[in-house]
């Protein structure tokens, strides 16, 4: 259980991406592995790291305004359904 203090140390982190996929990122855990959702891998030049507000270590809790419960498979379903815009709510 996490204390009010930790809750309050988290910074959330609104990221908007255009321009429709490879977005340039890779995530690793969820609900499956019993870990969060968290961004392992920004590639270079990608529209992830254009928008230089990702950073490796972020926890995904949000995609299009849809709040995500820990599965992978959740997520990547939400993100292959971005054509033009992605829009993700991190927590660092």
């Amino acid at each position: 259980m996490e204390t009010v203090e930790q809750l309050v140390s988290f910074h959330h982190i609104q990221v908007q991406l255009s321009g429709g996929a490879p977005w340039g990122f890779t995530l690793k855990g969820g609900l499956e592995h019993g870990e969060p959702l968290i961004i392992t891998k920004i590639e270079d030049g990608g529209k992830a790291a254009l928008c230089k507000k990702l950073k490796v270590g972020d926890e995904l809790i949000n995609i299009n305004g849809s709040a995500l419960y820990g599965s992978r498979q959740e997520a990547l379903i939400l993100i292959k359904g971005s054509y033009r815009i992605l829009k993700l709510a991190v927590r660092r």
